[in-house]
């Protein structure tokens, strides 16, 4: 994870750097030193810590939070001593020389005037691994709360995890980036692509070559789970980490890592950084690809991933070969005349996929494609012969200037058996730095039939199928836009048997998220009867502990106090 701070070297400060460096005194073993930390990812949302160099290694410094370490018990202590001991040598051996010689090195002696980095273990929020701060690579007369030197913070619990060292890599990755880019460089670097790099440093160093339990298993499975998210928009969530990932693996698979590395060595940021180190790959190609056809080519390619249908459509690591994602399914019935009207939205730079079946026979399909005119899609389409992807071929529908396309397949369900298309928004090339807008497309699709056949039964099982995933992908979307406004509200006062209002709508929306074994009936009326009230209680005994415990209950009462709203709106602030 990177955490910003707006501030820019200007030609001053350079010089203060460079003629007035700070002469810091080295840490020592046993050493108590307090830290600035981030709330926003600390466990107790402390903004500072006390901790203990517990380690000292040619390059870093190993320090960990006293109000963890002191709570273990001998044995795991031990443990910890041992684990860091072989994070330190890994540090020193490998990560640290194969990420300097690989993106060059990070800001040396530093602002700290200290030639070790600092490694910070604190206690984290869950899903929290690690981070790194750019204000600590400023004097505090910038930045009151930095650290004043080359510093990344990594979570207490991954010190029993073979994961630190991917984590540790990848956080001093974004330490060499700060240097290689907004030091030497000018320019900061658009946090997609930054987090692209860190996050490919795990396989860079080897770290992935055991698939079960390693980061990039991790990342498949966040990337499986939300194929569509945008690549260049960053909200730091699994879904980002997802993409950047795959997409920086089939990059470097195809292109070679220099594409990172010279991307990093150049004055442009983000896809003009991309393009440029591009450009530099092959004095003989005489039209290399650019960022938008690689894009376009790795959205076939986690569709198809099939080396036999072009060496771009495919990954070669052995464990990535065997990744496709499922696309939506869009069902023609089998009858005379049927036509299919769906409308979508998407964002900037986000892969999906559509794939039209059905029909139950031979007939002309007809595919109509209309995009919003404000900006440029790119849709290739794929027609496969049978459920395999062995046999399918790749063409792209020709959009006019108002961003529509129509086209027909004749033969359809004969010679080819599927059409799947995948559209993405590819206009914009920078300023990725905040929340993208959605834009609207449609497709519509129909098939005229040669035969006049009907199957009836395959034709209503088929819509019952269709009719069962359309219900629980809405229920999906469902679920997320209720979440999502949950999180945004508030109980502010206590509600009670026989209310009527908003905040019990609130209420009863919220025990409803908390799945069937606290509210099974999930009646949101804004009444608060008995069924609400049976709910209280069960939500009240599930976190006892913090709700009925502190005031000498046992049992639930039903009554929304300030404990229990407390408990409520703590869980929907997460």
């Amino acid at each position: 994870m990177l955490k910003r701070l707006k501030i820019k070297f200007v030609f001053i400060l350079t010089v203060i750097v460079l003629f007035f460096p700070v002469f810091a005194s080295a840490d020592v073993q046993g050493q108590q030193k307090s830290f600035f930390v981030e709330s926003a990812y600390d466990v107790q949302s402390r903004t500072k810590i006390l901790a203990t160099l517990q380690r000292i290694s040619e390059n870093a410094y190993f320090y960990i939070e006293n109000d963890w370490y002191k709570n273990l018990t001998e044995e795991k202590k031990s443990e910890v001593e041992q684990n860091l001991t072989n994070l330190a040598k890994e540090f020193d051996s490998k990560i640290y020389p194969t990420l300097t010689s690989t993106y060059g090195p990070e800001w040396r002696p530093g602002i700290d005037n200290d030639y070790h980095i600092t490694v910070l273990f604190q206690q984290m929020k869950e899903g929290a691994a690690g981070y790194f701060r750019t204000q600590d690579e400023y004097q505090r007369v910038q930045a009151p709360d930095s650290n004043e030197r080359e510093m990344v913070y990594l979570a207490t619990k991954d010190l029993f995890s073979p994961m630190a060292k991917s984590y540790l890599a990848h956080e001093f990755t974004h330490l060499i980036t700060f240097n290689q880019k907004d030091r030497l460089r000018g320019v900061e670097e658009e946090t997609w692509l930054n987090e692209m790099r860190a996050d490919y440093s795990p396989t860079l160093l080897g770290y992935n070559k055991d698939y079960q339990g390693s980061n990039l298993q991790q990342r498949v499975k966040q990337f499986i789970q939300v194929p569509s998210d945008s690549l260049t928009e960053w909200q730091e969530k699994g879904a980002d980490y997802g993409v950047v990932n795959l997409f920086g693996h089939y990059l470097v698979e195809h292109y070679g890592i220099n594409v990172l590395v010279d991307s990093l060595h150049s004055k442009k940021i983000g896809i003009p950084s991309i393009n440029e180190a591009l450009e530099k790959l092959s004095p003989k190609q005489s039209a290399p690809k650019d960022f938008s056809q690689v894009f376009t080519d790795w959205t076939i390619a986690v569709f198809l991933n099939n080396c036999a249908l072009g060496n771009e459509y495919c990954y070669k690591d052995e464990n990535l070969n065997n990744l496709r994602i499922t696309p939506s399914l869009i069902f023609l019935p089998s009858t005379q005349m049927t036509s299919v009207y769906l409308n979508y939205a998407t964002k900037q730079w986000a892969g999906h996929w559509y794939r039209i079946i059905g029909g139950g026979g031979e007939g002309v399909l007809n595919l109509e494609f209309e995009g919003q005119e404000s900006v440029k899609f790119i849709v290739p389409y794929i027609l496969c012969q049978g459920a395999s992807v062995d046999y399918c071929k790749i063409d792209f529908l020709k959009l006019d200037k108002n961003q529509e396309a129509d086209i027909s397949f004749s033969d359809f369900g004969k010679e080819w058996t599927s059409l799947t298309l995948i559209p993405s928004i590819q206009s914009k090339i920078e300023g990725f730095d905040s929340v993208e807008s959605l834009y609207g497309f449609s497709i519509r699709a129909s098939i005229e039939f040669k035969n006049e056949e009907e199957k009836l039964i395959e034709v209503l099982k088929a819509q019952i199928a269709a009719l069962k995933a359309k219900i629980a992908k809405v229920q999906a979307e469902i679920a997320a836009i209720l979440e999502k406004r949950l999180a945004s509200q508030r109980l502010t006062k206590n509600l009670h048997f026989g209310m009527r209002g908003p905040e019990v709508y609130l209420l009863q929306e919220f025990l409803k998220s908390q799945g069937q074994a606290i509210y099974p009936e999930g009646l949101v009326t804004g009444f608060f009867g008995n069924l609400t009230k049976q709910a209280v209680i069960r939500f009240q005994e599930k976190y006892a502990k913090d709700i009925l415990f502190p005031l000498g209950l046992k049992k639930g009462t039903g009554f929304v106090g300030s404990r229990t709203r407390d408990e409520i709106n703590q869980i929907l602030s997460r």
